[in-house]
């Protein structure tokens, strides 16, 4: 397909690519992770869960002030459509939001303020949602959580579910992780927490979520002439954990319990809202909610993590939003473009008639499957508000 260059889009472009150098070293991810996970751990259980974990970070790699001076230098009068301008002045806020995350990781409810700003916190109907699932008996669902399988061994699964897609990636083991697996998009890689144990269905869940869509649209983005679906569109952060949780479903490896943790990180970040310490939020998760210690400590972890990171109420509120959106025959192939948003759908599509975008050359495959066949947890979806 042609991609049209000329006159009419230079401008375009010259501002596409100075906001790519820009973002190089600002993906949060890289920075939110403590360094000290194990050893804080060890001593917060010694004290008998009465301790406020000292968590360490990794060191900023660029000048805050200096970026934030030159998003805001570009001159986004130059580009002539409207929508395309909104979205490019939307992003330019966006990043300038994040810079300000990552610049006060640490710092407590500085940081956590910061948070609010670029992820937002649980609504009322989010909550709700989270106790109406939380209200299912485990019981009257079969799952197979039994961990059996480390690092190295999922790392041999997950290379093998890959070959499915016409890709390549780079995974890494990690201890410095507060999640089982993540996605690195710059670098097109996918780090494994390597003590971390893994049932046979969460390493399905995992290639389903992570290869399955962050890597799809990790590789559909740099297919793109503009790269600003690389780098991410504004609140991207809910479509795509949305996308990635809704492909869990369609594979047919969604399980109530999985529901229930995503709920339960519903319920964390809210105990944010509550001024709960970290001893606070993993009382509530287990003493109150009877969660195991090791999963209480990983969802508390998460969401104090940097000093309040609220962005885990999104992955419930993004599966709601895409289901929703997937029942009424909504276009996944477009948010599937790069790192999209469906605020953003009428701006994608008027990018591609103007030969801006091309179609996801990489399509999740769970969407086109289509395995689900779980009566009970397509009940409590459609029951979602």
């Amino acid at each position: 397909m042609l991609i049209r260059t000329t006159d009419e889009f230079q401008s375009l472009f010259e501002i596409d690519a100075n906001i790519n150098r820009l973002v190089k070293n600002i993906e949060l991810l890289n920075y939110i992770n403590p360094l000290n996970i194990e050893s804080e751990k060890k001593q917060f259980f010694n004290a008998k869960f009465n301790y406020e974990p000292q968590f360490k970070y990794p060191k900023i790699k660029f000048n805050g002030y200096k970026l934030h001076r030159l998003f805001f230098s570009q001159r986004l009068e130059r580009i002539e459509d409207e929508d395309i301008r909104q979205l490019y002045e939307d992003t330019i806020y966006e990043y300038s939001g994040l810079i300000e995350c990552i610049q006060t990781i640490g710092s407590g409810r500085k940081f956590y303020y910061n948070s609010l700003k670029s992820f937002g916190s649980p609504t009322e109907k989010s909550i709700d949602n989270a106790n109406f699932i939380l209200r299912f008996d485990n019981s009257d669902f079969q799952e197979d959580m039994l961990p059996m399988y480390n690092a190295n061994e999922a790392k041999a699964y997950f290379e093998e579910f890959a070959q499915r897609y016409n890709f390549e990636f780079t995974i890494k083991l990690s201890n410095n992780l507060s999640a089982a697996a993540m996605v690195l998009s710059n670098s097109k890689t996918l780090v494994l927490r390597k003590n971390h144990k893994f049932s046979k269905n969460q390493l399905i869940v995992l290639a389903n979520h992570e290869i399955g869509v962050h890597l799809v649209t990790t590789f559909n983005a740099f297919e793109q002439p503009l790269r600003i679906f690389a780098n991410g569109l504004p609140n991207n952060v809910e479509t795509q954990e949305g996308l990635a949780v809704y492909s869990e479903f369609m594979s047919g490896c969604l399980t109530i319990e999985r529901l229930k943790e995503l709920s339960y990180r519903v319920i964390a970040v809210d105990s944010l809202n509550k001024g709960y310490k970290f001893a606070d939020t993993f009382d509530l998760l287990y003493n109150q909610h009877k969660l195991n210690k090791e999963k209480a400590f990983s969802i508390t972890l998460r969401v104090h993590r940097g000093g309040g990171f609220t962005k885990d109420h999104l992955y419930l509120s993004g599966l709601t939003t895409i289901y929703n959106f997937a029942k009424n025959e909504g276009d996944l192939s477009l948010l599937l473009t790069g790192k999209s948003s469906i605020e953003y759908l009428k701006t994608i599509q008027k990018l591609q008639e103007l030969n801006l975008a091309i179609p996801p050359k990489h399509f999740t495959d769970a969407y086109l499957t289509n395995d689900n066949s779980n009566t009970n947890l397509e009940f409590i979806l459609k029951s979602l508000k």
